[in-house]
């Protein structure tokens, strides 16, 4: 068996594009053999994964699923929108939302559940999926919304299949009223939330930091009027009350009829369910959201080829 060094480790990740502790492993497996190294990282998907993990992954898909009480989403990313429709990813995707149900909604835990049917683990088996469809890919997060009593509602904006698409909406509604159509208030909520795009559930969760920042924009440009300094704050608190207005669910104007703030048709709800209705959390994943895409010119990139 040859010796494991250092040098042979890392002549193996140059080769491979393999982890470290992947090349480690496959070293020990293979009693020191670079190649049958190689050929045992190639067997197991990891080399071609890792040789894709550097490229940019912000299509895929948001998964949502729930039963009675639970909810869950996922956000799975793949390279290309192409890949959104191969049906073993979307396989993957609903897969991994159902098991996020009997998660904590937390991304990295899912990643280590037993996928069933293959011996793999959760994120063994996207590597996988990454070394027989070609792209890198990523699950970047989860998330899970629960309540005692009461449903926790999804929603699918242009679903390519059922749970799966672009926008995903999970919402928490706590009441002892009508299953039925709490689940129908819920369903309503979640469109609202998809289309609206609120960032806190009330004030009270509003980030400190953003309040700050947007009080202290609102206060130089009421500033720029010239106007007295007790006129200024009240222009400003003016305006934060707009700004709640925007991001703050419970404050938003409802989409569904254009004119009933959240709050309100919430309060409202309690005589068609039957109990008082109470919105305990909600949950908005928008595909790539976040993710800072490559900006490409393709008439550059096939002058650059044909230099």
């Amino acid at each position: 068996m040859a010796e494991i060094t250092a040098s042979l480790v890392k002549d193996l990740r140059e080769k491979t594009g393999a982890g470290m502790m992947d090349c480690k492993k496959a070293l020990n497996e293979t009693q020191g053999d670079l190649e049958a190294a190689i050929d045992w990282l190639r067997k197991k998907g990891l080399a071609a994964a890792a040789k894709k993990a550097g490229r940019v992954a912000a299509e895929g898909l948001v998964g949502v699923a729930s039963t009675g009480t639970v909810g869950a989403a996922v956000e799975v990313n793949a390279e290309t929108d192409f890949v959104a429709r191969n049906e073993t990813f979307q396989a993957y995707v609903s897969k991994v939302t159902e098991l996020a149900l009997a998660g904590n909604g937390d991304a990295e835990a899912l990643k280590a559940v037993a996928f069933p049917g293959t011996g793999r683990t959760v994120a063994e088996e996207l590597t996988h999926l990454v070394a027989t469809i070609g792209e890198n890919m990523n699950l970047r997060r989860a998330a899970k919304l629960s309540v005692t009593d009461g449903v926790v509602a999804t929603y699918v904006h242009n679903a390519l299949v059922a749970g799966l698409g672009k926008i995903g909406v999970l919402v928490a509604l706590e009441s002892t009223g009508d299953k039925a159509k709490l689940a129908e208030l819920g369903k309503q909520l979640a469109m609202h939330i998809a289309a609206a795009r609120p960032e806190a559930l009330d004030i009270a969760d509003v980030d400190t930091s953003a309040l700050d920042r947007e009080r202290a924009v609102l206060s130089e440009q009421a500033r720029a009027s010239g106007k007295p300094e007790e006129i200024i704050a009240k222009m400003v608190e003016g305006r934060i009350r707009k700004y709640y207005e925007e991001v703050v669910l419970l404050e938003q104007v409802y989409v569904i009829d254009g004119e009933t703030k959240v709050r309100k048709v919430i309060e409202n709800a309690a005589k068609a369910v039957g109990a008082p209705v109470k919105l305990t959390g909600f949950v908005r994943f928008v595909l790539g959201e976040g993710i800072e895409k490559e900006a490409s010119d393709f008439a550059a990139e096939v002058a650059s080829m044909a230099r």
